[in-house]
């Protein structure tokens, strides 16, 4: 049964003191270190909250401070977050993949008068713009290696600040509860700042109230229990991952397992094998493309065999997604093909506990839903914006509908405008931008957000995007023209990593294709194909003819309008330090305007 204990609690401090008295020496974490899997239990977590919050305050941070956070998922990154807001401070999370330039940004722009580094790498982003933000009182690195003959008076270990806080704390006991009950559910908690697709990342203000309603609502309306297991590996300076590692974590007091790295998800996801996943859609992809090259692999029987599985599966998920109940042969047809296909490749993904599992940050594909659904993983598309505190729509479990994000969470209302925006009133709704009124007055109207999506409300109250205001097209013949939609279905294919339509007011639709690295060098393999570089590849005939063929394939389930004439292959990887895709993998589409509109002009010049 799922447990709402939390039901009065008014800030995360309340929430995550319930929690510990709730659950004590049960686990509350684990992590890996030297090959073995290490607890962490609730009352351990809450003692090294205590102590960094204690240590703290000795350091003279006041209430409504900001702290600032870079490193990999770990527990220290968790207790640091935890540590801040227990006191009435502010956290602010930044990527640990970003340049020293964009680090910079978020410490100075956020004010933070502390900045925890993970490591010697992210110490070195500080060294490098530390004369600029003269605010900061003291940096505080977590791991130690190829540290130990620096000397700085700004610099601290980790360890040194616990020490500090458990002197504090065993001086004065009442510390940790007096500041935490001067906290209001009006106060700040976190600033999550955006990806800045389009520009700078703005810090969005998110309160105690924001925080506690959506850990509530995340957890209670998807059926989680308090004996749960999740994965942490998406960056916990975006709020989808803090919806679970942090707020879900402290209202339902489920087990968080730390990954040891990105490289190694898939393997620690056999290991642990979670009932609840999370993950952006590239992620999800991801593992939908491995697992058609590994049929394509396959031997003349096998591969007969996984498509009839696949059959069967699609045609039952056919049935779950509008509501109705499968029919008996059908359901004993399944239960044979999960039995001798669906099991075994869930064991090999590490899913075979999931229960139910959440992809958001960005649209995805249907055919990637379609595919979980048929081998027995209820994979479902959250809808939201860090505006929004990360979720405003997510279907039940048991009522999933292709095509859709699910009605509106408990609590959360959602309208269309007359242009077709989606507009959300919640308890989850932020307090601003931070030190940016004027994005704000733009964004909250009336206290309802305005999303920058366009979508609309079928029968069942469902919501479904159909893409963002700002991109859609409108071609020289006057269409109206949702490049996402398009996009999603390039994006399906195991060849293709990501796909941006270009078309705005010009008579036909081209796209800029990114190749799946991996697949498509498989292929090349495969077929003897010739290349030394990237770009070698890119531009290979028999390279072009094979995307050529996907482009195709998807031109024939369009509209004549919204076939793609023309596209180019970009000839280089994009990478998040060079500005040219969000950390959720989302491509900027400022840096496709800037870089490639010299080339498709050029195009929309010669014969169609």
């Amino acid at each position: 049964m799922a447990l709402s204990h939390n039901k009065t609690a008014q800030t995360v401090p309340e929430a995550f003191k319930k929690a510990v008295a709730t659950y004590g020496n049960r686990v509350a974490m684990r992590h890996k270190e030297y090959g073995l899997w290490h607890d962490i239990s609730w009352m351990q977590y809450y003692r090294r909250v205590r102590y960094v919050s204690a240590a703290l305050i000795s350091m003279g941070f006041k209430k409504g401070e900001c702290v600032s956070i870079i490193g990999d998922n770990c527990p220290e990154w968790i207790f640091t977050t935890m540590g801040v807001q227990c006191i009435g401070g502010v956290a602010a999370g930044v990527y640990a993949t970003n340049a020293w330039p964009q680090v910079e940004y978020v410490v100075g722009n956020s004010d933070s008068v502390f900045f925890f580094v993970e490591n010697e790498e992210q110490l070195d982003k500080w060294l490098m713009f530390r004369q600029k933000v003269p605010a900061l009182r003291k940096v505080i690195v977590w791991d130690t290696e190829g540290l130990r003959n620096f000397k700085d008076p700004m610099v601290m270990t980790f360890e040194e600040l616990i020490e500090i806080g458990m002197e504090v704390d065993e001086k004065q006991p009442g510390l940790f509860d007096t500041r935490s009950i001067e906290i209001t559910a009006d106060d700040i908690s976190v600033l999550i700042y955006t990806s800045g697709t389009t520009g700078p990342p703005k810090g969005a203000m998110l309160t105690h109230q924001n925080c506690i309603w959506m850990g509530k609502a995340i957890t209670s309306d998807n059926f989680m229990y308090d004996t749960d297991e999740i994965m942490s590996f998406l960056p916990l300076c975006h709020i989808f991952e803090q919806l679970f590692s942090v707020l879900g974590h402290i209202t339902l007091g489920y087990t968080i397992n730390f990954v040891e790295g990105l490289d190694t998800v898939t393997d620690n996801m056999r290991e642990i094998s979670p009932s609840v996943g999370n993950a952006v859609p590239r992620i999800w992809e991801k593992y939908y493309s491995a697992d058609l090259i590994q049929m394509s692999d396959a031997t003349w029987l096998k591969r007969n065999a996984i498509n009839t599985a696949n059959k069967i599966g699609k045609k039952r998920a056919a049935f779950t997604m509008k509501f109705k109940a499968v029919p008996g042969y059908l359901q004993l047809l399944y239960s044979l093909a999960y039995f001798t296909d669906f099991r075994k490749l869930k064991e090999r993904l590490g899913f075979v506990r999931i229960r139910v599992a959440i992809s958001g940050a960005g649209p995805i594909a249907p055919d990637v839903l379609r595919f979980f659904q048929s081998i027995g993983v209820n994979l479902i598309e959250a809808y939201g914006q860090t505006e929004g505190t990360g979720v405003t729509c997510l279907p039940p479990v048991d009522r999933v509908k292709f095509g859709t994000v699910g009605p509106a969470l408990q609590g959360a209302e959602i309208k269309i405008a007359r242009d077709g925006e989606i507009l959300v009133k919640s308890p989850g709704v932020f307090k601003g931008y931070f030190k940016n009124p004027k994005a704000t007055e733009a964004t909250v109207k009336d206290g309802w957000l305005y999303s920058g999506d366009v979508g609309e409300i079928d029968e069942d109250g469902y919501l479904r995007i159909t893409d963002r205001k700002k991109d859609i097209i409108v071609t020289a013949g006057g269409k109206n023209i949702t490049p996402q939609y398009i996009e999603n279905k390039l994006k399906a294919s195991i060849y293709i990593n990501d796909a941006v339509i270009i078309g705005d007011r010009r008579q036909f639709l081209s796209t800029l294709i990114m190749i799946d690295e991996d697949n498509v060098i498989k292929y090349a393999q495969d077929n003897k194909v010739q290349f030394s570089t990237y770009k070698d590849l890119t531009q290979d005939p028999q390279i072009i003819k094979l995307i050529k063929k996907e482009v195709d394939q998807v031109n024939e389930t369009l509209a004549r309008v919204e076939n793609i004439r023309k596209f180019t292959i970009l000839p280089k990887k994009l990478y998040e330090e060079d500005g040219e895709v969000t950390p959720t993998m989302k491509v900027k589409r400022k840096f496709v305007n800037e870089a490639v509109s010299g080339r498709f002009e050029a195009r929309y010049k010669g014969p169609r």
